[in-house]
């Protein structure tokens, strides 16, 4: 699914990524856990191609990501942000939908689709709401079933607990997972957290001063 092969990024002299090799299968739920300024965020910015400039390569699918249109790429992915990143102005059901439009797609296709995934996270009879009138938990939700509308291939999720209370973070987290399981998705999820990594039994590597490696659970 993701592979990285020699990723290199720096600013100026300094040296965010430092030679990270990574491959996540297809199918596979992978945490990322690192303190702040690690790299992480700078890593999934690459991955789906919201900064550039690096040496390496990256590849999805196994097609290099410079290969692809931005539109074709992030038609296979999926981002969640820690900050929701909700429009005020529009409805839940809007946010949800302008996904599916920027895509081009129709609303035939698009609305059947955000009102079951909006039931399916214990949203239905909010639709109507706008991001104001909900709590956190609530638009955190809001935006994973906006970043799974378009059904990517991977979802990327950036600190998506990091603006939650500790037990509304861990249903967060195990609504992605059972959405992970349920609609088939790759999924690398970004935390600072030590201990809701402890919480769930998956994948989790380390981000440390730019590297990456595999974390060995005891």
């Amino acid at each position: 699914m993701i592979r990285i092969d020699n990723l290199t990024k720096q600013y100026g002299n300094r040296t965010i990524l430092d030679d990270v090799n990574l491959h996540i299968r297809e199918g596979e739920f992978v945490f990322l856990q690192g303190r702040s300024g690690s790299g992480k965020s700078t890593l999934l910015k690459l991955l789906y191609r919201d900064i550039g400039d690096y040496s390496g390569q990256i590849l999805v699918g196994g097609t290099p990501i410079e290969q692809m249109p931005k539109y074709v790429l992030r038609r296979k992915i999926g981002v969640i942000f820690q900050s929701f990143e909700l429009l005020e102005r529009k409805t839940v059901f809007e946010n949800v939908v302008l996904a599916g439009e920027v895509q081009g797609k129709a609303s035939k296709l698009i609305e059947p689709e955000a009102m079951r995934l909006l039931e399916r996270v214990g949203l239905k009879g909010m639709e109507q709401l706008f991001p104001e009138q909900l709590s956190g938990g609530e638009q955190q939700r809001v935006a994973i079933v906006r970043a799974l509308l378009n059904r990517p291939s991977l979802l990327l999720a950036d600190e998506p607990t990091g603006n939650l209370d500790s037990e509304t973070a861990e249903q967060m987290l195990k609504l992605l997972k059972e959405l992970h399981e349920e609609e088939g998705i790759s999924m690398l999820v970004v935390t600072h957290s030590e201990h809701l990594i402890t919480q769930f039994l998956s994948r989790t590597l380390r981000m440390d001063n730019g590297k990456v490696r595999e974390y060995a659970r005891t």
